[in-house]
């Protein structure tokens, strides 16, 4: 019989330490003499005490090592958990939220999608906007974790193939994550102030510049305003591109830096193959806006790089509506959604190495088809590509494809219009923020969609966010009969 007691005794732990970050925001709306105060101390008191009284239950069952059904359960319910614990303040609090609609952006938040329900955002109080940032910075580094511990070892998507670049944890999960989350942290935490103190010197206040510094490192796009990072217009777009490509890269590769290696980060084909895409995109698009429309140069560059390079890491801010830059630059904004940012990273969607690995294995094939008698391999970073790998990988592709065919016409059956469907299931699934059309674009948000839409783009979020794969796992009867 499947124990579930070390399962809950980590997301016990985790939902305490969600409940004890709670005291942030408090302080601030303290600071500020709102009454909101209160809703973050009993919502930080009812989730240390449900979370602790969990963790010291389940406590008699830790071990060192985790089981595979333990580490997938424990991959999904963490991030099913931590959700419903972080909506307790918007349901509470001034923006007095639905469950659903506090839900949702919960969920958003966690999983550094960046949609969101709220409207009026210039107004709430800081300490809900502090609870915003946190969720997704937050969010981040969990995600990270996630990448560099367990997905390896879970063989999802084809993550195996970084099991020797990362470390070895199977047989002790616990230990080992820890250790990395450490050195993880102390990366994170050096990004964030540096994205901060540039922010700030570029005449952001300080709490503007700490929430949109959290929001830009774990890739989640939050921002303070209504308009998004558009409040911010001119060097601050420079700064944050800056600092989004910096989150969209292997966090393995800081590490190796840290600990004195600096070889791997520069001959990393992911990192080279990304930064390309992104010169290749930005250099287009700013052709395009200066040939059409009566943009600057500069300005034309300006947008263009940041509103690329925040799709494509999965970031989710807009400093413009885009959906005026006419239906070639739009198509190509929902294209970029799908690509994603490096593996290991902060950044969401489907990741550079995937298409990196299709199209060696499509180059391979060929190579099959016009010498049949030869042989040949597709090979990544030098190495050759076992045939383990490139199945988890098409199998991620299939499955990818499929679940947003399948969310899609879910969406479309709640009465939504085909533009708003298709790009709503693309935005969840990629995790990636905006939507395409007038009502989820990016000038507008998500809480006129229906309560159905809603659940079913949270789901959504969630399964995109763990690679798919590791969630659909748990629906099948061989896993429970292991």
């Amino acid at each position: 019989m499947l124990d579930m007691r070390p399962v809950g005794y980590v997301i016990g732990l985790l939902v305490a330490i969600l409940g004890a970050t709670m005291v942030f925001p408090m302080f601030v709306d303290v600071l500020d003499g709102r009454g909101e105060w209160h809703v973050f101390l009993q919502s930080g008191i009812i989730s240390v005490l449900t979370g602790g009284l969990m963790a010291l239950s389940c406590a008699n069952g830790v071990r060192e090592g985790l089981t595979i059904q333990q580490t997938f359960l424990l991959t999904t319910l963490v991030w099913v958990a931590l959700p419903i614990f972080g909506a307790i303040p918007f349901v509470f609090g001034a923006t007095e939220l639905r469950f659903v609609d506090a839900f949702f952006e919960a969920m958003s938040g966690l999983t550094t999608t960046g949609s969101t329900v709220i409207s009026g955002l210039d107004g709430l109080p800081r300490g809900l906007l502090l609870w915003r940032g946190i969720l997704q910075w937050l969010g981040g580094i969990g995600i990270i974790v996630v990448a560099m511990v367990f997905l390896p070892e879970l063989r999802v998507g084809g993550m195996q193939i970084f099991r020797s670049e990362g470390f070895d944890t199977m047989g002790k999960i616990l230990p080992r994550a820890q250790e990395i989350a450490g050195q993880i942290t102390v990366i994170y935490v050096a990004l964030t102030v540096a994205c901060l103190t540039v922010y700030a010197a570029l005449g952001m206040s300080f709490f503007d510049a700490l929430v949109h510094a959290m929001t830009t490192l774990s890739t989640g796009g939050f921002s303070n305003y209504d308009a998004s990072f558009g409040t911010f217009s001119g060097p601050a777009e420079y700064a944050a591109s800056f600092f989004m490509i910096l989150a969209a890269l292997p966090f393995v590769r800081y590490v190796q830096l840290l600990n004195g290696h600096s070889t791997p980060i520069l001959r990393d084909s992911q990192i080279q193959t990304f930064l390309i895409v992104i010169a290749v995109l930005v250099v287009a698009t700013t052709f395009v806006l200066t040939s059409i429309f009566p943009h600057h140069h500069e300005q034309a560059f300006r947008e263009a790089l940041f509103n690329i390079t925040s799709i494509i890491s999965g970031t989710g801010y807009a400093s413009v509506d885009y959906m005026n830059w006419g239906p070639l630059l739009i198509t190509m904004f929902f294209v970029i959604g799908l690509i994603g940012g490096c593996a290991g990273s902060t950044a969401c969607s489907v990741k550079i190495f995937r298409y990196q690995l299709l199209f060696a294995s499509i180059k391979t094939q060929l190579q099959r088809i016009r010498s049949p008698h030869g042989v040949f391999l597709p090979r990544y970073q030098g190495r050759a590509v076992g045939p383990d790998v490139l199945s988890s990988v098409m199998s991620f592709f299939v499955f990818f494809i499929v679940s947003l065919g399948i969310l899609s016409w879910a969406l479309s059956l709640t009465g939504l219009d085909f533009i708003t469907s298709l790009s709503g299931a693309a935005t969840a699934i990629a995790n990636v923020g905006p939507g395409l059309g007038d009502q989820i674009g990016p000038a507008g948000n998500f809480s006129g969609l229906n309560d159905t839409a809603k659940w079913l783009l949270s789901a959504g979020m969630l399964i995109g966010r763990l690679e798919v794969l590791s969630v659909y796992v748990l629906f099948t009867v061989q896993f429970w009969r292991a």
